[in-house]
């Protein structure tokens, strides 16, 4: 059985986090736009995400921050410590660092389904479409054709034509790989991540981003919910880089971890503040992840196809960035489509022009270790620890990193100062 849909605007291939900000965007600008998702159900998967304040400020534009505020919790503080548990650095973050938004920390799966309700909600159910996969792309001489093969039980094909074709479709893009046939897997670094949330009494404030440790072995804990008994549910992150590519043969959020593999690593990890293993022993389960990425591209744009989010640069969950410049590409598309509703290709060129440059500066950046440089210096220069962190880095030295990293990426607090949302900036010609 083959389903014929009507011509659209544009199509989005790939209903995750990017893929649903640039439908509720494009719908909000009067964009005929439709989704369609591989999974056969939309589901609350995952472990926590960090959104930073230039994000927030893109879900805010769409009406969404009361809700994300009232399922995550607002971050005021990252902390760096070494790996025994001395304090390194700390600095504000979100509101408490000057800035109109916080940042948001949330379960991945919470800020998936707010999203996809919405929507659903503003499009219509007809539009956000599951169990479609994508298998071919074809262009045409203004647009291209989608074929997805349905899954849910009854089989066919469906095709869709539209103006612009958006593959928001994750690292494993469907897209990407009909195009760059020869890429194959994403790129290991050799560092696992054992990810999970457990519900406990809050660290330190209940408030602040840890970071521990240094970059071939390190524990990162956040909160991303408050809970009415006073707990909190924690995010963490366990990571340690191995020679054992068996363990990193698919990188997929939902892949169950053993903790024999990552619990004796972190076993003397037992600090005043917070006692590494026992977390993870009474947690209830958690997720491996190979940290890896992909090499920038010189295009993300082919004829009426161009890429967004993972998609188009997956780069290493350094820095909690991987979603939040999703979200802005998602803004940035939405804004060049509506300046140049009528010039699609211009419009493309534009939206690569902008965000290809910017996140692939990003891919680097994380690759170098992002901000978390000054606990490798830390762990070079005092690896059995210190008396005065003053006598191992400067504040001018980690400043220098922190600074730098947050001008690549994009939230500098100068570059949100103005307020106005990436959507509604001035897109009428590439820039300089």
């Amino acid at each position: 059985m083959t389903t014929a849909s009507a011509h659209h605007e544009v199509l989005i291939v790939g209903g995750g986090i990017a893929g649903l900000t640039a439908a509720i965007s494009l719908h909000r600008a009067g964009i005929d736009v439709v989704v369609r998702e591989s999974v056969r159900e939309v589901r609350p998967l995952g472990v926590g995400i960090n959104l930073l304040p230039h994000a927030v400020r893109e879900l805010d534009a769409l009406g969404l921050l009361v809700r994300l505020e009232a399922n995550g919790v607002a971050s005021s503080t990252l902390a760096y410590f070494s790996a025994h548990g001395q304090a390194i650095w700390d600095e504000p973050r979100g509101r408490a660092a000057g800035y109109g938004w916080p940042q948001l920390s949330i379960h991945r799966g919470t800020l998936q389904m707010i999203l996809h309700n919405a929507a659903v909600r503003e499009l219509g159910a007809d539009r956000v479409i599951s169990a479609r996969h994508l298998t071919t792309i074809e262009h045409l001489e203004h647009g291209a054709r989608a074929t997805f093969d349905i899954r849910d039980g009854d089989g066919g094909v469906e095709v869709i034509e539209a103006d612009v074709v958006v593959a928001a479709d994750g690292i494993h893009s469907t897209v990407r790989r009909l195009r760059h046939p020869n890429e194959g897997m994403p790129l290991w670094n050799g560092a696992l991540l054992f990810r999970g949330a457990i519900e406990r009494e809050p660290i330190l404030d209940g408030r602040t981003m840890i970071w521990a440790g240094h970059p071939d072995q390190k524990f990162i804990a956040y909160p991303i919910r408050d809970l009415p008994d006073g707990r909190q549910l924690i995010n963490f992150i366990a990571e340690y880089r191995t020679d054992d590519r068996q363990l990193a043969e698919r990188e997929d959020w939902n892949r169950p971890g053993d903790l024999a593999d990552v619990a004796p690593r972190f076993a003397d990890w037992i600090f005043d503040w917070l006692d590494v293993p026992a977390l993870l022993h009474d947690a209830p389960g958690m997720f491996v992840f190979p940290m890896v990425d992909r090499d920038p591209l010189d295009t993300w744009t082919d004829g009426r196809v161009t890429l967004l989010g993972d998609a188009a640069h997956p780069m290493y969950p350094i820095g909690s960035n991987g979603a939040s410049q999703g979200i802005l590409d998602a803004r940035v598309l939405t804004g060049c489509l509506l300046a140049h509703r009528s010039d699609p290709d211009t419009a493309l060129a534009i939206y690569d022009a902008h965000r290809r440059p910017a996140t692939g500066a990003i891919v680097l950046a994380n690759r170098g270790l992002g901000p978390e440089m000054p606990m490798r210096l830390v762990h070079e220069r005092a690896p059995d620890g210190f008396s005065s962190i003053d006598d191992v880095i400067t504040r001018d030295e980690i400043l220098q990193v922190t600074d730098g990293y947050r001008r690549t990426a994009g939230f500098a607090l100068e570059a949100l100062a103005s307020g106005r949302s990436l959507a509604d900036a001035d897109y009428d010609a590439l820039p300089t």
